[in-house]
């Protein structure tokens, strides 16, 4: 008896209607009862050669419409997790493929071979890239060059992670893992990032990263505002997804005077907002940065530890809030006892903002509306900015 795929469970695989998962199918897909899948009208052919091993990518076989699907099933199931009915949804945007400006990349030296790339999916295994069709070309133009500087500098059965950005100036490159030794070896890093026109090349040995190139100081225009780029910064993964959600929290904020950007980063919101605006954040080196940009007033403060209580929120027009993947469950928990009349959240985890959202609603807020963001292209990876009012 056959089956039809008609969804995608939150790891890829796709579902049939007596709730059998099947790997690697699209909705629309007939899977027999010998396993033979069929393919529908929404499969889609993969553009990498890596696809199925590579654990970068999930989903290079649905098309567009499935994948916006994917990414709103992702959010209304967990908030259905949460007891909480789906609000009104915008369209989903997608990230183009090639657009990803930051990626970190696994590299192994396994005698005069490095094999450099990301993991298989479940597995510690390197994929060797060849080609990759989410991140930025100028990014796949250096994984070549790379690998052979890699070849020259890493120890033998050395590990190492190769953190991509891109930054105003040029590329941005983080190397971590191995020590570099002698004259010689520095000079070849030198020549290295002056031929590839690097923004900067800099080095963590196990004490934090330290330039060994940098002609000027990076920088990320952010709101219109360069902002100094401390090396493994946190950025948004695609420039149109950030703007894609720069745009929904403008919306959520309308016209509030006075404004509060809670794990403010970079200043990704804060730059972008007009009214008063106050940023929180806990990283040293991103408050710093923020606060060099003269733009804004900035407190350096851990908010998993220190939330801001119910006074210090009392007077605000509206709260923006981007924490990591954990979510913020000690400050939504004073945000729920406060009468902050619209929060904008924005998450890259469609669980724990559940949580949280059930928590600002038990506290007397409206779950508005949600814009969802597929910056990872073919990922599982899903994102959102939604509006709470009170």
């Amino acid at each position: 008896m056959s089956e039809t795929i008609v969804r995608l469970a939150a790891r890829g695989d796709g579902v049939t209607e007596s709730g059998r998962f099947v790997a690697g199918t699209a909705p629309g897909d007939r899977v027999e009862a010998d396993g033979t899948i069929t393919p529908g009208p929404h499969r889609a052919i993969p553009p990498c050669r890596h696809f199925g091993i590579c654990g970068g990518c999930q989903l290079q076989h649905v098309d567009d419409a499935s994948y916006a699907q994917f990414v709103i099933d992702r959010i209304t199931g967990a908030l259905a997790e949460q007891r909480i009915d789906a609000p009104p949804f915008a369209s989903v945007h997608l990230s183009p493929p090639n657009t990803r400006r930051r990626a970190s990349l696994r590299a192994e030296r396994r005698g005069k071979q490095v094999l450099l790339g990301f993991n298989e999916g479940a597995s510690h295994r390197i994929v060797d890239l060849r080609e990759c069709h989410v991140l930025l070309p100028e990014l796949v133009a250096l994984i070549a060059p790379l690998r052979r500087l890699l070849a020259m500098a890493m120890p033998d059965r050395g590990r190492a992670t190769v953190t991509l950005t891109r930054a105003d100036q040029g590329v941005d490159v983080l190397l971590a893992g191995f020590v570099v030794e002698g004259l010689a070896a520095i000079e070849m890093l030198n020549d290295f990032a002056e031929t590839h026109r690097l923004a900067r090349l800099s080095l963590d040995e196990g004490y934090g990263p330290s330039a060994r190139w940098c002609p000027v100081p990076p920088t990320i225009t952010l709101g219109g505002t360069p902002v100094a780029l401390p090396e493994g910064a946190f950025l948004q993964a695609t420039a149109d997804g950030e703007a894609a959600l720069v745009a929904a929290v403008r919306e959520t904020v309308g016209n509030a005077a006075t404004i509060i950007d809670l794990f403010a980063g970079l200043g990704t919101f804060a730059l972008s907002l007009g009214g008063q605006v106050r940023a929180v954040e806990g990283s040293r080196d991103a408050a710093l940065a923020l606060l060099a940009t003269r733009r804004v007033p900035v407190e350096h403060r851990d908010l998993f530890r220190r939330p801001l209580s119910v006074v210090e929120l009392a007077n605000t027009g509206a709260v923006v809030l981007d924490p990591p993947r954990a979510g913020a469950r000690e400050q939504v928990a004073e945000l729920a006892k406060s009468d902050v009349p619209r929060i904008a959240y924005v998450s890259c985890n469609p669980a724990t903002f559940a949580r949280d959202a059930r928590t600002l609603i038990d506290g007397g807020y409206t779950l508005a509306r949600v814009a969802p963001v597929g910056q990872f292209r073919w990922s599982t990876h899903v994102e959102l900015a939604a509006a709470f009012t009170r």
